[in-house]
């Protein structure tokens, strides 16, 4: 489309959502194959995700901290089914020094080779686990309860804006705990954390549930998670909570004393959430003229447009949209767009492609008539709003009426997109149609391999609504374990 620059999400839904990223001015490609820069709206999006996330963790008793970006191999190794899980996604640092190369440029010094390569982050459990060694002896010391926001680095061949990059930003918590039930009770905390955001602040409705031993995160004996459908009908895990056990204290040698003065193994917890939480909203409320965010998320909820011919106007009107923004600054996240650098079109072009939840315009006849005319980014028609007591709990009104709308539509296309299917067959001949598959299933990771191999659906979760199999396998025809919802995901 020559007039938004933006592919339609029918032709080609791929192209639309990197053509959504460009135009919102959210993320761009860097030098480093894989890497992406985040710009100032995108990272705006992602502090405004941040300072939510957190406000909630502290809530529960979380505390933040750092831990280095590199870790020694020899760490990754002690935990056989982590350091498999993440082995061929590792970067590895071998040298601290360059020099001088003879060819021209330079070339790492090999008199300053590293004693032990070290890892570059791709997740923390390992540093961590060390360090709780040191810091934890009796049960007096637990819980620990920390969160850590870095980056980490995980060598992706085929990666995605925002979705799957190399290097990316997140959160990661890692708490330690007496007793394997406090841990569980973590771990699903942690996991209703993250669905209450995800639905309050991103409008994003979540199914609840475990992974399949085969999706489960490397070292965890259980992974809890949240799964989002986007438009195309395709699944998104938008975070996971995981339980540990004791694998992480055994392999790191971290126990304590009990009350009863005994000994026993430290059981932990871990949890995160990164910036693929960005795509998630892009492909959750985007249409094909740009970003649409919504307004608990949006770093900029109202954008306030003067509009004016000649310096006459322009005195009049810049005043009067100064006077509103006044009114609105301090209880909404306001901007002022006084730039007469561009034309009204241009501007409102500009604040629609990113995704500005309301637009005020004003004008010299709204000026006359003591009002703004007010443009909601979901559409349904502009409207007049005075400017007078009143004009501060209308704008919220509205905006809560859009951060609903916008809830209520990706609950919808859930709910009917979210289908029961009984046979393998029926599953292969609706996928294109872009569905959460409900289906009756007996636990057989060769199976479950297989479909995956044929068809690119998974296993997105073993739902956590309480709901039983009321049949056979629709595979294998054996006795069914579980409910899961199969689906193609990003």
């Amino acid at each position: 489309m020559a007039d938004t620059g933006i592919t339609p999400r029918e032709r080609d839904y791929s192209q639309w959502y990197l053509d959504v990223i460009a135009q919102g001015d959210l993320a761009d490609y860097s030098p480093v194959k894989g890497c992406m820069v985040i710009r100032p709206h995108g990272y705006a999006v992602w502090d405004t995700m941040r300072n939510e996330l957190d406000a909630r963790f502290r809530a529960t008793g979380h505390v933040n901290a750092y831990f280095p970006l590199f870790i020694p191999v020899s760490f990754l190794s002690k935990e056989a089914e982590h350091v498999e899980g993440f082995a061929k996604e590792c970067a590895v640092v071998t040298h601290h020094r360059l020099r001088a190369s003879a060819q021209g440029g330079v070339e790492p010094d090999p008199t300053s080779k590293l004693e032990e390569p070290l890892v570059v982050r791709p997740t923390s459990e390992t540093i961590i686990w060390h360090m709780y060694g040191k810091w934890i002896q009796s049960h007096r010391d637990l819980p620990i309860l920390i969160n850590q926001w870095a980056n980490v680095v995980r060598w992706e061949m085929k990666t995605r804006l925002f979705l799957r990059t190399t290097e990316f930003l997140w959160q990661e918590g890692h708490t330690a705990h007496a007793t394997a039930e406090e841990a569980v009770a973590e771990t699903k905390q942690m996991l209703d954390v993250y669905a209450d955001f995800a639905e309050k602040v991103l409008a994003v409705p979540v199914v609840r549930g475990v992974k399949s031993a085969s999706e489960r995160f490397a070292g965890a004996v259980d992974t809890y998670c949240i799964e989002a459908m986007m438009q195309n009908g395709w699944a998104l895990q938008a975070g996971t909570s995981h339980f540990l056990g004791q694998n992480f204290a055994k392999a790191f040698d971290v126990s304590f004393q009990t009350e009863a003065g005994s000994r026993d193994f430290v059981w932990a917890t871990s949890w995160g959430v990164s910036t693929r939480l960005v795509g998630a909203v892009i492909m959750s409320h985007s249409d094909d003229t740009g970003l649409v965010l919504p307004p608990s998320l949006a770093p900029i909820q109202v954008v306030v447009t003067p509009i004016w011919r000649g310096e006459a106007e322009k005195a009049t009107v810049l005043a009067f949209a100064e006077r509103v923004d006044k009114l609105l600054c301090g209880q909404v996240r306001v901007k002022l767009d006084a730039r007469d650098s561009m034309k009204p079109g241009a501007k409102y072009f500009e604040w629609e492609r990113k995704g500005v939840p309301l637009r005020l315009e004003i004008g010299p006849r709204d000026v006359a008539q003591n009002s703004v005319f007010a443009a909601p980014r979901t559409g349904g028609g502009k409207f007049a709003i005075p400017v007078d007591e009143q004009l501060l709990a209308v704008v919220k009104a509205k905006l809560d009426e859009i951060q609903a709308l916008l809830y209520n539509r990706a609950a919808e296309r859930l709910a009917a997109r979210t289908v029961s299917v009984s046979s393998y067959d029926e599953l292969k001949a609706r996928l294109e149609e872009g569905l959460f598959f409900r289906v009756n299933w007996c636990d057989d990771a060769a199976n479950e391999a297989r479909i995956k191999e044929e068809t690119k659906a998974t296993i997105r979760c073993y739902p956590l609504d309480g709901q039983s199999p009321d049949g056979p396998c629709f595979y294998s025809g054996r006795p069914a374990t579980h409910v899961a919802i199969f689906a193609r995901a990003y």
